[in-house]
């Protein structure tokens, strides 16, 4: 899956769950990632309580790019209480119907033929190998999706899947504020296993909150800005980017200046000790 972009933008708060872009908006903004080489968009059919991706669809049309210029990624499973759905408790449904239904109703909602990956959001308990197996090898024969990953799975969770079906990505949270993935083995089966590693809210909490370890980071942080002529955002994905699993961070912002900076981030090169001295601030503690 070499042909993502190292920095996707991820969708999720430009519709009704945010930002609430106007078509104009939205357009103008897919135009401006593209122009900074970041072609690869993160889309999930509960996104805008089910909304997001036909207003991305629309704005997507009025922008002019070819499809072939572009990613699209979208995940199905998640049922929510809405408008939108006869659901009495939220719940997961991986369903062969399910599974099918949702890619053709997401290739509806965004105005194309076809999806670069499709992904089940979240592992759910009650999920059943053959009927996710009936169903991707459905999409694919289709020309649907051209590829099945994973979001949120562990490795056990892969592993009981991966004899039946190829799974070319997992997306899970990493950070250097919610580092787990570096140690719990998932990332080192991506890449055991040749996965393309996207990683959500490649940020964590230094933004939103105020503690300790955030104190930490910052404390480094400031020295490191100087050395390397970074910002704070592009240092914290330059410390994720360095891992040699090659993620993919999933940038949430629709700030054009931002994603700009995102994008850059991309030449920034750790030293290795920089890059253990932010661990160590983030965990608080010496490595062992």
């Amino acid at each position: 899956m070499s042909n993502f972009s190292r920095i996707i933008s991820g969708t999720m708060t430009w519709g009704l769950w945010g930002k609430k872009l106007s078509t104009a908006r939205m357009s103008a903004l897919i135009n401006n990632c593209v122009s900074h080489g970041i072609t690869t968009f993160d889309h999930a059919d509960i996104y805008g309580d089910y909304t997001t991706e036909a207003e991305f669809g629309k704005a997507f049309k009025k922008g002019g790019l070819h499809r072939e210029s572009i990613q699209l990624i979208s995940k199905c499973g998640i049922q929510l209480i809405s408008n939108h759905r006869p659901n009495k408790v939220k719940h997961y449904n991986y369903s062969k119907g399910y599974i099918i239904g949702s890619a053709e109703q997401s290739i509806r909602n965004l105005k194309t033929d076809y999806l670069d990956v499709f992904l089940l959001h979240r592992p759910s308990p009650l999920m059943h190998v053959d009927d996710v197996l009936e169903a991707v090898t459905h999409l694919k024969q289709k020309g649907i999706i051209r590829a099945f990953g994973v979001s949120n799975f562990s490795v056990s969770q892969m592993q009981v899947l991966a004899p039946h079906l190829e799974i070319t990505t997992n997306q899970v949270e990493c950070s250097l504020t919610q580092p787990t993935a570096l140690f719990n083995g998932v990332l080192d089966y991506a890449m055991l296993k040749q996965q393309t590693a996207k990683v959500w809210s490649p940020l964590g909490s230094y933004f939103k909150q105020k503690n300790e370890q955030n104190d930490r980071i910052s404390k480094q942080l400031e020295g490191l800005c100087k050395k390397y002529q970074a910002t704070e955002d592009q240092l914290l994905y330059a410390w994720l980017l360095k891992h040699p699993s090659g993620m993919h961070p999933v940038v949430g912002t629709s700030n054009p200046e931002r994603l700009k900076k995102a994008s850059e981030s991309t030449n920034i090169n750790l030293e290795l000790e920089d890059w253990f001295l932010l661990l160590e601030a983030s965990q608080g503690k010496e490595t062992p």
